[in-house]
């Protein structure tokens, strides 16, 4: 059954009762403490604080924060804070792992790391979830904060990973839009045009298994029955993308960062392809985005 808006997904996590531990570094930030600690009231996850104790507390005191009977490890480096992280994920002391108030980058690198990470056997890549503007159903978004530049064959795999997901969350042929600024290939002017319209012919030669994939698309034609209508588009994907894969991480997290502080949608945000599922919001999403992104989580670890 399909998915249709975040407090589902908690809901479904809440239902399943395993609440696994979560290991978050670092952790002196408090929209960090706040949906760590709502994480655990709602029974979705029980968190391990990992950082600077002092700061830790001092925050927790300033804004009426209660973190005492938490595991705590002091690690007042951040690097070696979300290394140890990685080290109770690996000792099976940790279920998953959430980004604190640290770049993506050193959590990905720590995982990356070949001696002492958890390299995965395939392609890793960020996937958001959010609740469609005015319709009821979730929209995957795919990739704002781990591939910079992906060539034509790690996008394929970064739409693998994100159809992966949507197929998690109940859609069973998820409708793919490749973004770019036309609907029209413009090569070489526009690459990323180019690339839009192969992995369309990918997908209708059966590369992607049961879903459609549809582009270039620009934004509007993605999302809006109207506009597409007016451009006269009637590919099955255009106005009801169920993904949507941005040309490169500029534009894949200047579309997140619009979301959140113009829309002021919620966001959910993950990493995927590691053995280790991997909580990734933006330093400055809310506590209720940064709660929600346990919940998804969580849920795509025990689904």
């Amino acid at each position: 059954m399909r998915i249709t808006s975040l407090d589902e997904i908690t809901e479904k996590v809440r239902q399943h009762g395993l609440k696994p531990k979560v290991a978050i570094a670092p952790c002196a930030e408090e929209f960090v403490i706040r949906s760590a600690l709502a994480a655990f009231e709602e029974g979705i996850a029980e968190p391990i604080f990992i950082g600077n104790p002092e700061k830790t507390a001092a925050v927790a005191k300033e804004r009426n924060l209660n973190i005492a009977g938490f595991d705590f490890y002091e690690e007042n480096d951040d690097t070696l804070a979300v290394a140890k992280a990685v080290l109770l994920f690996k000792e099976k002391k940790a279920a998953l792992i959430m980004k604190g108030l640290v770049s993506t980058s050193v959590v990905l690198k720590a995982i990356l790391n070949k001696e002492t990470g958890v390299p995965p056997k395939g392609i890793i890549s960020h996937v958001t979830v959010f609740e469609a503007p005015d319709l009821d159903r979730l929209i995957v978004m795919t990739d704002a904060g781990v591939n910079i530049k992906p060539n034509l064959q790690r996008k394929a795999d970064i739409l693998r990973n994100a159809l992966q997901v949507a197929r998690k969350l109940g859609i069973e042929k998820p409708k793919a839009a490749i973004l770019a600024a036309t609907e029209k290939v413009n090569y070489p002017a526009m690459p990323a045009t180019l690339d839009a319209d192969i992995l369309s012919k990918m997908s209708a030669e059966g590369a992607f298994g049961d879903a459609i994939v549809a582009g270039p698309l620009a934004l509007d034609l993605a999302l809006s029955p109207s506009a597409a209508a007016l451009k006269g588009i009637t590919n099955p994907v255009a106005g009801y993308a169920d993904i949507l894969c941005t040309p490169d991480i500029e534009s894949g997290n200047i579309l997140y960062k619009a979301l959140t502080t113009i829309a002021g949608k919620t966001m959910a945000s993950v990493v995927i392809g590691s053995d280790v599922p991997v909580v990734v919001p933006s330093r400055g999403d809310s506590d209720r985005s940064k709660f929600i992104s346990i919940a998804l989580a969580c849920y795509l670890a025990d689904y």
